[in-house]
Order: C-alpha cells, then sequence, then structure tokens
C-alpha cells in the first residue's frame, strides 16, 4: 500500500488533500488485482468492486467522525480546565493566558489520555466564547492516529486487540512487499525462462534460473528475499522518515507505471490481440478477490496525517466521494484490460509484460513494441523501486506498535529488548513468510481478508459508536459534530459490523473447499 506516513508541511488545499488520499489507497493492491479478478470473472468482479468501494466509503466517514469527536473531547476538556483555574487565579493578561496554558498542559489527566502528546488549544477571543459554540469543539486540529482514538473511546482489552489487528496487518504489508520485489528482481535476472515455466506455478520454480548454474528459479527467489532483509532491514534499527522528494518520485513512477500499463493493454486490445477470456463469474474465487480489495481500498489507518492538514474540512464527505469514484474508476480500468488482454494474469500484475511470460508466443513476442523495449525493465523492476523506500518505513511503524502492545510506558527497558529484539520481531517474521511463498495473491488476499477487514470495518464501526456514546456523555444532548458520517444511524453500524463477520465467515470457509 502506498503513502504511509506522508509529509504534507504545514497544511493543503483540498484537491491536494483528494490527490493524496488517491495515492495513499492506489498502491502495491492495484498490481494484485487483475488475476484474482480473472478467476473471479468479470461480471461478478465488477460487482464486488463496486460493494467494497461502497463499504470502504462509509467507513471512512466514520473514522473522520471519530477523529472530530476525539478532537471535540480533548478540547472540551482543555476549556474546562482552563475555566476551574480561571476561577481560582487572577488572569487578565495575555502572559497570564500563556502561563495558564503551560500548566494545563501539564496536567496528568489529559495528557496521559493522549500518551503524553501535548494538546493544541481551540482559544480564540475567551474561553467564554468558544464554550458558547460548541461546534468549533468539532474542528479537527490536532493529529489524532487510531490508536489514539483507541486509548480514548476503547478499555484496555480493546487498545490491544486493535494492535494487534494494526500489527498482523502491517505483517502482511511487509511479507507482500519482500515477496513482490524478490519477485521481480528473479524474473528480470533469469537468463533460462522457457515459457511452459511461467504457467505452471510448480514448475516456475523448479527450473533453472541461469543455464550455466545450478540454481532453481525458486532458489534465486530466496536468495534475493535474503538479500532484501540484508539490504534494507537493518533501517528498521533506526528511525527513518519519508522525504518531500522521496514522495514526489514514488508518485511520479507510480502513475508512469500504471498508466503505461493500461496504455499498453487497451492498444492491445484495440488492435483485436486481446488474449483474454475471463468467465462471468467463479464463486470460487471471491475469497481472494476480497481480501484482494479490501487490501486495495485500505486508507483509515492513514486517515489523520492526511485530513488533519487539509485547510478547508468543509467538503470533505465529496472529497472522499470523488476519491471513490476516481479509483473505481482506475481499477476497472487497470484490471479490465488486463483480463482481457492476458490470457493468464500475473499475480504481479507488472510481469505480464516481460519479453517472455506466460502471456508470450513461442518466438517470445511481447505487447510491449519492440522500439520500446526500455519499458520491459520500467515496468518490471517497477515495485523494486517503489516498495524498497516505503518497507523501512512500515517496519519502524510495526515495531512501534508492537512495542506499545508489549512494553509498559513508564519502565525501562534493556538496550537488547528495546533496540535489538523488537526490530528483529518486526522485521523477521514477513521476511520468513516470503521466504515460504511467493504468491502474491494468496498473501494480499490472507491479509486483506483477516487483519484488513478488522481495521476497514470493525475498528471504525467501534471506534464511532463509542465515539458517540463520549460525545453524548461529555457534551450532553444538542450537541451536533459537524463531521459527523451520512451514514448516521446504529443500523448502519450494525450492518457494517455484521458484513464483516459474514464476509470473514464466508472467506474462511472458502478457503477450506475443494477448488473446481
Amino acid at each position: 500500500m502506498a503513502g504511509e506516513g506522508m509529509d504534507v508541511g504545514e497544511g493543503y488545499s483540498s484537491m491536494m488533500g483528494l490527490m493524496y488520499v488517491f495515492n495513499l489507497i492506489v498502491g502495491t493492491g492495484a498490481l494484485t488485482m487483475p488475476s484474482p479478478i480473472a478467476n473471479a470473472g468479470w461480471l461478478l468482479s465488477l460487482i464486488i468492486l463496486v460493494v467494497l468501494a461502497f463499504m470502504s466509503f462509509v467507513t471512512v466517514t466514520f473514522v473522520t467522525e471519530s477523529m472530530a469527536a476525539a478532537n471535540a473531547i480533548v478540547h472540551s476538556h482543555t476549556v474546562r480546565h482552563l475555566k476551574k483555574v480561571m476561577k481560582t487565579e487572577d488572569v487578565g493578561t495575555e502572559d497570564s493566558s500563556q502561563q495558564l496554558v503551560e500548566h494545563f498542559l501539564t496536567d496528568e489527566v489529559i495528557t496521559n489520555s493522549l500518551e503524553n502528546e501535548k494538546v493544541p488549544l481551540l482559544l480564540s477571543n475567551s474561553v467564554d466564547t468558544i464554550s458558547e459554540n460548541s461546534a468549533e469543539y468539532f474542528n479537527i486540529t490536532e493529529r489524532i492516529e487510531m490508536g489514539k482514538m483507541a486509548l480514548l473511546f476503547f478499555n484496555r482489552v480493546g487498545v490491544n486487540v486493535f494492535y494487534v489487528c494494526i500489527a498482523v496487518y502491517l505483517y502482511g504489508d511487509l511479507a507482500i512487499y519482500a515477496a513482490a520485489v524478490s519477485k521481480s528482481v528473479r524474473d528480470v535476472s533469469c537468463t533460462y525462462s522457457p515459457k511452459e515455466a511461467f504457467c505452471n506455478d510448480t514448475l516456475n520454480s523448479t527450473v533453472q534460473c541461469w543455464g550455466n548454474l545450478d540454481v532453481t528459479r525458486g532458489d534465486a527467489y530466496r536468495i534475493f528475499v535474503t538479500g532484501f532483509l540484508l539490504l534494507l532491514g537493518p533501517f528498521t534499527f533506526f528511525n527513518v522518515q519519508k522525504t518531500k522528494y522521496l514522495q514526489i518520485f514514488t508518485t511520479i513512477m507510480r502513475w508512469l507505471a500504471f498508466s503505461t500499463m493500461i496504455t499498453l493493454a487497451a492498444t492491445a486490445l484495440a488492435k483485436g490481440k486481446g488474449k483474454g477470456h475471463p468467465p462471468i463469474a467463479n464463486i470460487y474465487g471471491v475469497p481472494n478477490l476480497f481480501g484482494v480489495c479490501v487490501y486495495s481500498f485500505m486508507c483509515h489507518h492513514s486517515l489523520p496525517s492526511l485530513i488533519t492538514p487539509i485547510k478547508n474540512k468543509s467538503s470533505l464527505f465529496r472529497l472522499f466521494v470523488a476519491d471513490y469514484l476516481l479509483i473505481l474508476l482506475f481499477y476497472v480500468l487497470l484490471s479490465f484490460t488486463g483480463i482481457f488482454a492476458f490470457e493468464h494474469p500475473n499475480s504481479l500484475y507488472t510481469l505480464n509484460f516481460e519479453p517472455q511470460n506466460c502471456n508470450s508466443s513461442s518466438t517470445g513476442e511481447s505487447i510491449i513494441p519492440e522500439n520500446f523495449a526500455f519499458l520491459r525493465y520500467f515496468l518490471t523492476l517497477f515495485p523494486v523501486f517503489t516498495l524498497s523506500t516505503n518497507f523501512p518505513i512500515i517496519a519502524i511503524t510495526l515495531r512501534n506498535n508492537l512495542k506499545s502492545v508489549f512494553l509498559k510506558d513508564n519502565k525501562r527497558y534493556s538496550f537488547f529488548v528495546d533496540k535489538i529484539l523488537f526490530p528483529l520481531l518486526a522485521v523477521i517474521p514477513p521476511v520468513a513468510i516470503a521466504l515460504v511463498t511467493e504468491d502474491l495473491t494468496v498473501l494480499v488476499g490472507v491479509t486483506g481478508s483477516y487483519a484488513g477487514a478488522a481495521i476497514q470495518y470493525i475498528v471504525p464501526a467501534l471506534l464511532v459508536y463509542f465515539a458517540r456514546k463520549h460525545i453524548l456523555t461529555t457534551l450532553g444532548l444538542g450537541v451536533k459534530n459537524k463531521h459527523a458520517s451520512p451514514f448516521g444511524g446504529t443500523a448502519w453500524i450494525v450492518f457494517v459490523l455484521t458484513w464483516a463477520v459474514l464476509c470473514v465467515i464466508f472467506v474462511t470457509v472458502n478457503y477450506f473447499l475443494p477448488k473446481k
């Protein structure tokens, strides 16, 4: 997935916010969509894409409402505390007010509820002015991440379950990245690659990679996974942040690659060279498709970083509607041109554009014109450049989440536990998973179907439910959340939770049914 930890500066316009959300959602998942769509059938896949896009949009509005509620709770505690202190202290000057603010920021009750992070105050002309206009409490001025919202609205068990879900999801993310990069490098570097090997997953791993060495393609893949670990794993022991220029570079690379793939596949179809004949519907292909789609619409865990800096938040929901319509259109263009252009879409879509693959002719004819041969290497290596830059950031995020679950904030730990053990716990398991399997469709499907479904459906629904109860207790009746979800009834929360449970049951059952 693209865009974790965006470096967005002081603030930006709604249009820039639309682009950031689009770039965040459209990432690794898009590259794995054509294969499960071809397996599940084009009509059934289209219906599922539309339904899951709508469900993801619903829960995005839940997260937005929860963010506003969390800000309101923090701001109301701020104002109440200040008014209480002002009754007992003589505060008449601006300097005295600043001292009062500093005094508040040491208050244990508020700082502990937000893990000792200072909260900016909503102070305009006076505390009384703000307290009379409680709607201003819901201004999203403080970036309160989902973990901090869990601390505000969930009990300790709920907080731990949330962090476990995030950790499992990030483990899956890292395994997908390691497998995608290693698979891409393997398929570019292996010189001995008969067509029949690409069309048979078992044979693909057992044939030689290089004609003069006794190394199979499976061996080469595992060598590259190990090299990937040795090259990028050490970054997990430090703190690495994306820079603005790195974001610009990866965004340009992403758009160049995606637009090139859509253009090439559409051109082949226009010339009558399409080889794909996907079925209309195949229920046995749905489990992986569900997981891939959930993974491909994921942005919920990064929303606070993207929404908070938007200067004008009055049209947030219209922005999300536009984003999801654009993303849905983009996914349909990318996937449907691919499934009709290629007879056997690869689990990593970029590999369909290699000069020799399962979709090429016996002479090695490629969908890419001969005079544009450089595009073969650009598209095949595209995941290497973009995913490698994200891997250390996600690994560090996972490391910090693991610490949140297992370590106590007020206790000191040894250098080995703090600096060595948790970075290793973050990076070793996903690489081990990548060593076991290179099937990206399965990796993405399982990650999306379970941890992804929890983060995208269950957590937002529970957050907004407890946020509404907390607001009622804290601010009372008659206070309107200006960023309230248009899906405001409790019935929508029940519907989302029921949908999530039924989907997980369906996916689990279908994974164990015999495939036809």
